[in-house]
C-alpha cells in the first residue's frame, strides 16, 4: 500500500480522534487538575529532574528516524485543533516539554512545522543552559 493511500486512509480516523477524544482529554484537563498540581508538575521538572535524564530523552528521540520525527511535528501541527492550543493548563506543560528539544534533532524539511507548533503552544527556546549540555 503506498503512503498516498494510506494516509487517505487514516486521515479522516485521524481527524475524528483529533477533534473529539483529544479535545475531550483537554476539557477534562482544564476543569479537573487544580492550578497547584500543575504548578508543581512544572516546578518538578524544572527543579528536580536531572540534566542526564531529559539528555538521555533528547539522545532517544534523536535516534528515532528522520522521516517518524517529521510524521511527529506534522501530526502535531495538522491534527491537534486549535482548541487544545488554546487550553492555558496544556499549552503550559507542552511549552515546558518542549523548550528542551533543541532544533537540531529537528528534521530540515519539518523547519517550518516545527516553526508552527513551536508558535501553538507557545515553546520557548531554551535560554539558559545551565546544567544543561545538550549538544554533546
Amino acid at each position: 500500500m503506498d503512503t498516498k493511500r494510506r494516509r487517505s486512509i487514516l486521515e479522516p480516523s485521524a481527524k475524528f480522534v483529533s477533534k473529539t477524544v483529544i479535545s475531550f482529554e483537554v476539557r477534562m484537563v482544564d476543569t479537573v487538575v487544580p492550578d497547584k498540581l500543575l504548578l508543581l508538575l512544572v516546578n518538578t521538572l524544572d527543579k528536580h529532574v536531572p540534566p542526564k535524564a531529559i539528555k538521555g530523552v533528547i539522545y532517544g528521540l534523536d535516534k528515532l528516524p528522520a522521516r517518524v520525527r517529521a510524521s511527529l511535528i506534522s501530526a502535531a501541527d495538522d491534527y491537534v485543533p486549535d482548541s487544545v492550543a488554546s487550553s492555558r493548563k496544556v499549552s503550559a506543560v507542552v511549552s515546558n516539554v518542549g523548550k528542551y528539544v533543541p532544533d537540531r534533532i529537528i528534521p530540515p524539511d519539518s523547519a517550518d512545522e516545527w516553526s508552527n507548533v513551536k508558535s501553538k503552544f507557545h515553546i520557548p527556546t531554551l535560554l539558559s543552559k545551565r546544567n544543561y549540555r545538550l549538544e554533546n
